[in-house]
């Protein structure tokens, strides 16, 4: 296992996802948790589905293997970008013409002069979709060349962007933060691409990306069945990968029907609960993957090591986010958010909401890292079939929970759904290739840890209260 490309990597997102904390701790004071709050974060809602489907999931992990099974790498990568290039823009027109009707299906709670409000903002907003594909085809390629840092460290610039944007406009009226949101987000999705630009040109990865171009005319048939095999792993792989993020969208769709401030206690909540996620789950299956396909492709057999290690890394750092996370929910969110315009109240709700989440931490996490074997093996299909019974799930406890639990039973019907899918994906696994991961020292050891720590940081609670 490259643990030099799993601190690198995990250094990233951490570094990033403070930014993207200060940015929510600044949005919170600005905007506080009320119908302002609600329009962003519908407003940023689709293009941040498609950037983390694209940036932590679909796009890559059908990439991937396919790039390494092709035998011109140089004009596969040309073509894939081409196709999917011109997809994206197509779709982000239809986005901007339509803007109003899919603003009335991301939030059809909204009244009217509302949804009417939120339409410019989706319509600017999307526009961030191209640029992060460009960020993510990069990545992608300099990934291939064992080189994570800069795609991990990149978001950063987007929070900065949105930081940036508020404090300009902090004392403007609600319609003009939100405006100079969105066009933040633009701002920093540029400032993306010229990162990777930069360091693409370093590691000759541009070089990679001419020659496939320069070639592509005379030479697209030559790679015909490596995109056809991109493409039909590639869809359903967006579909393997989105559940999480369906499930985030459909929270939006339905606290919309909540009382006012319900999709922001969701979208704060979650955002703490994506922290661990992506610092310790999408961080470790991002480092190894590119190994673990070359391995697959290779029919070594060490490749299990690979998902040995990562497991007993993961288990312990999700598990330990997980007991820390539901004790220290209340402080967690006081900390960060209760400030200006985020009341005690909007920070007892949040809480709540977060305790909800944290339970689906462990599956979702171990998830990602045992989603590296299905994709690594052209399983895309099969991933795709689970995130259908397990988005189906999340549907399904939804509705029967969001009236006695409001927002809570909507965090907690996604990470129910999350168990359904973690059990269905060891299933496709392999029982056996489990039991030689889970030893029994190992869970031994790993149930007295987990028991005393549990113990010092109940102790340490009850302190705190006390202070």
């Amino acid at each position: 296992m490259r643990i030099k490309s799993i601190f690198s990597n995990s250094g990233g997102i951490l570094f990033s996802r403070i930014f993207g904390f200060v940015r929510d701790l600044t949005m919170a004071s600005v905007l506080g948790a009320n119908v302002y709050s609600d329009i962003f974060a519908v407003a940023f809602k689709l293009p941040n589905l498609f950037r983390r489907i694209f940036a932590e999931g679909a796009f890559t992990q059908s990439f991937m293997p396919s790039f390494i099974a092709a035998r011109y790498k140089t004009i596969f990568s040309a073509k894939v970008f081409s196709y999917l290039f011109i997809i994206i823009l197509i779709l982000s027109l239809i986005v901007n013409i339509f803007s109003y009707q899919i603003t009335a299906i991301l939030a059809p709670g909204f009244s009217k002069s509302t949804l009417l409000e939120s339409t410019k903002y989706v319509a600017i907003q999307f526009w961030y979709l191209p640029l992060i594909f460009i960020v993510t085809y990069l990545g992608s390629l300099l990934q291939y060349k064992e080189h994570f840092a800069t795609t991990a460290f990149a978001t950063t610039l987007l929070n900065i962007a949105l930081i940036i944007a508020m404090l300009l406009y902090k004392d403007a009226p609600k319609e003009q933060i939100l405006l100079a949101l969105s066009w933040g987000v633009i701002a920093g999705g540029i400032l993306q691409v010229i990162a990777h630009i930069i360091v693409a040109k370093h590691f000759r990865v541009l070089k990679v990306i001419k020659i496939g171009f320069s070639n592509f005319k005379a030479k697209s048939q030559s790679v015909k069945k490596d995109t056809q095999r991109f493409f039909k792993n590639f869809f359903p792989a967006i579909w393997g990968n989105s559940t999480l993020q369906i499930m985030s969208f459909l929270d939006t769709w339905l606290a919309s029907f909540l009382v006012s401030g319900s999709i922001s206690y969701l979208y704060y909540g979650n955002r703490i609960f994506q922290l661990p996620l992506a610092l310790f789950a999408i961080a470790l299956s991002i480092a190894i993957f590119p190994t673990v396909s070359k391995k697959i492709k290779a029919n070594d057999k060490s490749a299990i090591l690979e998902f040995k290690k990562g497991f007993w890394i993961l288990i312990y750092l999700l598990t330990a986010a997980t007991v820390g996370g539901i004790i220290f929910s209340n402080e967690i969110i006081w900390l960060l958010f209760e400030r200006g315009a985020f009341t005690r109240e909007n920070t007892i709700e949040v809480a709540k909401v977060l305790d909800m989440y944290m339970i689906g931490l462990i599956p979702y996490g171990l998830s990602k890292l045992f989603n590296l074997w299905l994709y690594a093996n052209h399983r895309q299909s099969i991933a795709a079939k689970i995130a259908t019974v397990s988005l189906v799930s999340f549907i399904a406890f939804a509705l029967m929970l969001i009236k006695p639990m409001g927002a809570q039973g909507l965090a907690l019907a996604g990470s129910i759904a999350g168990i359904i899918s973690f059990f269905l994906t060891i299933k496709e696994f392999g029982l056996g290739q489990m039991v030689t991961i889970v030893d029994k020292k190992r869970t031994l050891n790993f149930t007295i840890i987990l028991t005393l720590f549990t113990i010092f940081l109940s102790i340490m609670h009850i302190l705190w209260i006390h202070i």
